[in-house]
């Protein structure tokens, strides 16, 4: 595991609103290294992860919202598909 205190987290995110959009994007972008749209790669601690689902929880509305987090496999290989360039440092990036 490249971070012996952080583990590499998929968040994702479905708002229809556009406030509550920006408001989330720009909470998920303190962690982000990387990401498409609505669907970010973070490095963070437990209790970062934790933190940010519950800013979040406070942001989202339930009946129109949607939000997933989903820890990655440390042991994953690293692929790169399509025109994806493999990452310099791969002890930093997930491309997959």
């Amino acid at each position: 595991m490249p971070h012996a205190d952080r583990d590499l987290y998929l968040v994702a995110y479905d708002v229809s609103d556009p406030s509550r959009l920006r408001q989330a994007l720009q909470s998920v972008r303190a962690f982000s290294v990387g990401g498409q749209l609505s669907v970010h790669e973070c490095w963070m601690t437990q209790a970062e992860c934790e933190a940010l689902i519950e800013h979040l929880v406070a942001i989202l509305n339930p009946a129109e919202d949607r939000l997933l987090v989903v820890r990655l496999d440390p042991r994953q290989e690293v692929l790169a598909l399509g025109r994806a360039v493999a990452p310099e440092d791969p002890d930093w990036f997930y491309i997959g």
